[in-house]
């Protein structure tokens, strides 16, 4: 495993990270034993960030992430998590010093910590952005010792772009990889002009990328894959990247070519994001340890060819483009 710097806050983070909202929910059921072991082969990877969500499985994750310290005592792990997406409604105005404390509060007692490592907001309104009084709210929780560092998730680069203005934002989490790849237009070079870290997440577009589904696939009722495919629970771009199903398959065929001998659909997918050196870290979910050795022989990986970059951009602007650049 190799090793980048996550922004402002100095932690030296896996490149291959861990995305903990498959353990959480809305993935379909995931039991405990498999959860944990799955934490547990991540560790023994040398994986040291796990980004997770209050609101995943209504704390269920942040709680498993708890008990993955307790069994690992002593192992200088990363926990980044999020709040903001217990509002409801999920309002600008909900961003308020008070709300901001309480879902802290919360996450501190699910996480069994005095101090959480990374808070981001999670995907508030956009509005949120253009708020200058709730990043003095979390500039205030950084003083009082509750939290140690502060970033966002966006769904748009724009969001992004106006959230690196405020100097206390450490790092970024934003939708990037082969399906959404106007984060590198602009936006990953000022952000690393500014020091603050970028976590690529749906790295593998919710499964596209792995090169595993197909056309007659049946997801689980309780599987976002399934139920939010037009944006009925949350915003479609957090499903297949907001690419059309039969659309991204038809891509997925057209990118195996490009695929090195040896190689995963998935690690390729991953390794693509890598080369991005502004990027601090990918962090795709993981049901099993299979899945979790999978994503993290990524890392391992020879870098990609200049020609092979170039065709990955080509197969971008002319088959997936016009379905998510102008939305996000």
């Amino acid at each position: 495993m190799h090793y980048r710097t996550l922004g402002k806050t100095g932690f030296k983070v896996s490149e291959i990270s861990f995305g903990a909202w498959a353990i959480g929910g809305s993935w379909g059921e995931v039991a405990d034993v498999d959860a944990m072991a799955a934490l547990h082969k991540a560790c023994e990877l040398g994986i040291n960030l796990f980004d997770t969500a209050d609101v995943y499985g209504d704390g269920r994750s942040e709680r498993l992430l708890a008990r993955l310290k307790r069994e690992r005592p002593g192992e200088p792990l990363v926990i980044a998590t999020k709040a903001g997406r217990r509002l409801s409604p999920h309002t600008a105005e909900g961003y308020n010093r008070a709300n901001l404390r309480a879902f802290i509060e919360r996450s501190l007692q699910n996480l069994e910590t005095e101090a959480l490592d990374l808070v981001q907001l999670h995907c508030p309104p956009t509005e949120v952005y253009y708020r200058p009084e709730v990043f003095a709210a979390l500039d205030d929780l950084v003083q009082e010792g509750l939290i140690r560092h502060y970033g966002v998730s966006v769904e748009k680069v724009e969001e992004a772009l106006k959230a690196i203005e405020y100097p206390g934002v450490a790092t970024v989490q934003i939708i990037f990889n082969l399906f959404r790849q106007r984060p590198a237009e602009l936006f990953l070079r000022e952000a690393q002009a500014k020091g603050v870290g970028i976590l690529a997440r749906v790295p593998l577009a919710s499964g596209l990328l792995t090169g595993k589904l197909n056309p007659d696939w049946q997801f689980a009722a309780d599987d976002h894959r399934r139920f939010n495919r037009h944006g009925e629970a949350f915003d479609v771009g957090e499903t297949f990247a907001g690419v059309p199903f039969e659309v991204g398959l038809a891509a997925v065929a057209a990118i195996r070519s490009l695929v090195p001998p040896g190689a995963s659909m998935a690690q390729f997918a991953l390794r693509w994001i890598l080369m991005h050196e502004a990027v601090s870290c990918a962090i795709p979910g993981a049901k099993n340890p299979q899945q979790v050795i999978d994503n993290a022989h990524a890392a391992a990986l020879p870098a990609l060819a200049e020609e092979v970059m170039a065709q990955c951009a080509a197969l971008y602007r002319h088959t997936i483009k016009p379905h998510v650049h102008h939305r996000w």
